[in-house]
């Protein structure tokens, strides 16, 4: 599998767009990384970019773009809202596939020691690349900022772990750099109806892990309580894994609460914009919108909406696109400027990256006019995975139906289960439509090889038979999970909304024509394999589900026809 680590270095400059340009154009001079996003932010004073690529690739990028923000901006002269201590104040690797968290903290310390042996500028390792444990905290490594650098680097317990221990004037114009390997986090702010940053910073206090220090009588003007170390009682927030500040923004005219959710397992995004609000709203405050830095994880958008969507008993098996505009509304991710998933979501953008012309994003004239051409495919196999999903779709259909028909509220969940399972099937199926074309387009390629000499023939001879015999395991696949399209129908003709049992029969006989044609398709490549003892158990195996399949659609339409008693 390919590995892929994303880099999300955070540069001390956000309101110079020539500048911003000049750094994050040399990520674009290394072969192999993608430029996912650049976040600028004037009051923060701060950009926050995101590539991705190999690692290799992506440790010769992440140096580049760090050397860059050395030679162009100077510490000594930087103001802003956000916390910072260097040019490129932090540096965090994360792991995004085929890729361990150890070995992404063993990338992150190979470029902390290039950057701090090569560029002269003193390195922190932080999260899981920490040799120490109190370094995994980014708030600790850059405790009082870069105003305390100077008088912190030079003593024993907080020298760089790479790089000079002494404020040269290099040092002095550059700053630090933390560099880390890190879980994916995500960085938001949560917009409040109030300019006020003492409100906010309340707030970002009451949720944020760390919590706020604990004070003898008056919990605002009180005296800090001290543990027998001297070290300030804090009474722990309400959300693990989060760090909080409150700040008002300027250029938005707004105060905001800004967390880092260090730990989604534990506070989801949702959770946190839930609590945010339920805190904000004891305070005479209302969160009026959320805005997301950087990117954002599908995964965190997706448990949102199927969140939103349970607190209104609506069903959740609907389409990705639908489950991405509830988030977006519900978290009021658009409040401050549109919010577009194709250009927040990594995985959305990962994919664009890699996107390739694929038959189920025709339109629905262009897939049948292409059907119909001279070329061989789509064909059959495509066709009847085609089908498989449409009947996938129609009991899906009235699942959501039947979960939001006036009177049957207490079944929501039920038909709501019914719909996501539907909607599983439905996108499997769609996927295959366009992966039995490929199946039979390597069989084409496999004949289109070299015959010259023996070995040629020999090899060409192999990869006919490879690709037959995957040309025969793909529409089988199609075969199997069209047949689980018969359970959804049956479920909803049984009991879904009496006023679409007719849209679950047709359901029914789109899998049953799906399961049929997947059966011929199976058939007809098996018959070109030298392996006859996988050639005659696949087929047999594909004819029992053919005769279970007319069975079923035989005692379903009986049913239908029964219940509508004409």
């Amino acid at each position: 599998m390919r590995q892929l680590i994303e880099c999300v270095p955070n540069f001390s400059e956000g309101r110079n767009p020539e500048i911003i340009k000049q750094i994050t154009d040399v990520v674009e001079t290394v072969e192999g990384v993608k430029l996912l996003d650049v976040d600028p932010g004037a009051s923060t004073n701060r950009t926050v970019v995101t590539f991705v690529g190999e690692p290799q690739n992506v440790l010769e990028a992440a140096f580049r773009v760090i050397r860059k923000a050395q030679e162009l901006i100077d510490m000594r002269f930087h103001h802003g809202d956000h916390p910072r201590f260097g040019a490129t104040d932090v540096c965090p690797l994360v792991p995004v596939a085929g890729i361990t968290m150890e070995e992404t903290a063993e990338y992150a310390r190979q470029l902390a020691q290039r950057v701090g042996n090569e560029l002269n500028i003193p390195v922190f390792c932080y999260e899981n690349s920490a040799f120490k444990p109190e370094r995994r905290n980014l708030a600790n490594c850059r405790k009082g900022e870069y105003e305390a650098l100077k008088e912190r680097i030079c003593t024993e317990e907080w020298k760089p772990d790479f790089g000079p221990c002494e404020f040269t004037e290099s040092v002095a114009k550059s700053g630090a750099t933390a560099i880390g390997a890190r879980d994916f986090l995500i960085a938001v702010n949560f917009n409040l109806n109030t300019t006020s940053t003492r409100r906010a910073n309340a707030i970002a206090f009451d949720v944020r892990e760390k919590g706020r220090p604990k004070r003898e009588g008056n919990p605002i003007t009180g005296k800090i309580v001290k543990d027998a170390n001297g070290e300030n009682v804090m009474i722990p927030g309400t959300l693990k894994g989060t760090k909080a500040i409150g700040w008002f923004i300027k250029e938005y005219g707004v105060a905001q609460v800004s967390m880092n959710i260090t730990n989604m397992r534990e506070t989801p995004l949702h959770v946190a914009f839930e609590e945010i609000c339920n805190k904000a709203a004891a305070r005479g405050v209302r969160v009026t919108g959320t805005e997301i830095v950087g990117l954002v994880p599908k995964s965190a958008l997706i448990d949102a909406a199927h969140y939103f969507l349970k607190k209104q008993q609506r069903s959740l098996g609907i389409d990705e696109a639908e489950l991405m505009k509830i988030a977006i509304k519900s978290m009021g991710l658009d409040d401050l400027k549109p919010f577009v998933p194709e250009e927040k979501v990594i995985e959305y953008l990962i994919a664009k990256d890699n996107k390739v012309s694929r038959l189920v994003d025709m339109t629905c004239e262009g897939f049948a006019n292409e059907t119909a051409s001279e070329s061989p495919a789509p064909g059959g196999g495509s066709i009847s995975a085609y089908m498989g999903a449409l009947g996938a779709a129609l009991g899906t259909m009235v699942a959501n139906l039947s979960s939001h028909k006036p009177g049957w509220d207490a079944q929501w969940e039920f038909f709501s289960d019914v719909a996501v399972k539907g909607q599983k099937i439905k996108e499997d199926l769609i996927n295959l439509v366009d992966e039995d074309t490929n199946a039979f387009n390597l069989i084409m390629n496999a004949f289109g090889l070299p015959k010259g000499t023996d070995e040629e023939k020999a090899a060409r001879k192999k990869a006919i038979q490879e690709a037959t015999k995957y040309a025969t395991e793909v529409p089988f696949r199609t075969v199997k999970r069209s047949f689980d399209v018969f359970e959804i129908c049956e479920t909803m003709i049984d009991k879904g909304n009496p006023n679409s049992i007719t849209d679950a029969a047709v359901g029914v006989l789109c899998a049953e024509a799906a399961v049929t044609g997947a059966y011929f398709n199976v058939k007809i490549n098996a018959s070109s394999l030298d392996d006859k003892a996988f050639a005659n158990q696949i087929v047999s195996e594909a004819h029992d589900y053919l005769l279970k399949a007319n069975e079923i659609k035989q005692r379903l339409f009986k049913t239908v026809d029964e219940k509508l008693n004409f």
